[in-house]
């Protein structure tokens, strides 16, 4: 569930950014349109918690990140990270794939960062699905670009979140692997009872989440 109301963000320097109310029941999907510069990975960011609004309330999957009034005080940050791990599936644009670590051991991170053991089968699982489980023992250094958008994906689902947040995720995908991607989206949303947002100028996939996400929702983003 995520619940916004006179959501604002500003950046440093930088001209404040004002959002439209959104309440997108637990389950839902919300697709985020607009141009380049009207805040789809700042609404993002804010929704996982990476940034704070400087006005509004913000709600999401159970936690309050934002006052009626203003910001709330800033939570622990381990305590918010720990929240982040379990509740948040996050797959930003800028991947963020540790270069020193293997495939595996990438996502093996995400589970130990929520207290959880490390389960390989079940990585093998999710990484099989989106065709790359051949992968497991390769560096990010010797992945191409698609390769490394699905693992980062596969790590994004691995832990069956609350809420799973995509900012561009068939970007650098063929169209296949692009409808794949989409499918496994929405398929890990249904079956956790998630909330899906994306951020995407990518057509295919619009057209993909509308047809096959009953109660689909659109925030139009404008600079």
């Amino acid at each position: 569930m995520i619940c916004s109301q006179s959501l604002a963000f500003a950046y440093a320097g930088g001209a404040r950014l004002t959002f439209a109310d959104v309440n997108l029941p637990q389950g839902g999907v919300l697709w985020l349109a607009g141009p380049s510069g009207s805040g789809k990975s700042t609404w993002l960011a804010l929704a996982a918690g990476l940034l704070n609004p400087c006005a509004g309330r913000l709600d999401v999957a159970g936690r309050q990140l934002a006052g009626v009034s203003g910001p709330k005080p800033q939570a622990k940050a381990a305590d918010l990270d720990r929240w982040r791990a379990s509740a948040i599936g996050f797959l930003p644009q800028r991947l963020h794939l540790s270069p020193s670590l293997s495939v595996r051991h990438n996502l093996a991170m995400a589970q130990w960062a929520a207290g959880q053991p490390e389960n390989p089968a079940l990585a093998r699982t999710v990484l099989a699905r989106l065709g790359v489980d051949t992968l497991l023992d390769r560096m990010p250094s010797a992945l191409s670009g698609g390769q490394a958008q699905r693992v980062a994906l596969a790590r994004a689902l691995l832990l069956k979140p609350k809420v799973i947040l995509a900012d561009e995720p068939t970007a650098s995908l063929d169209d296949a692997n692009a409808e794949a991607a989409g499918r496994l989206l929405v398929d890990s949303a249904r079956q956790a009872c998630a909330t899906l947002v994306v951020a995407s100028h990518d057509a295919r996939l619009a057209h993909l989440l509308a047809h096959v996400t009953p109660g689909f929702q659109t925030l139009r983003l404008v600079p």
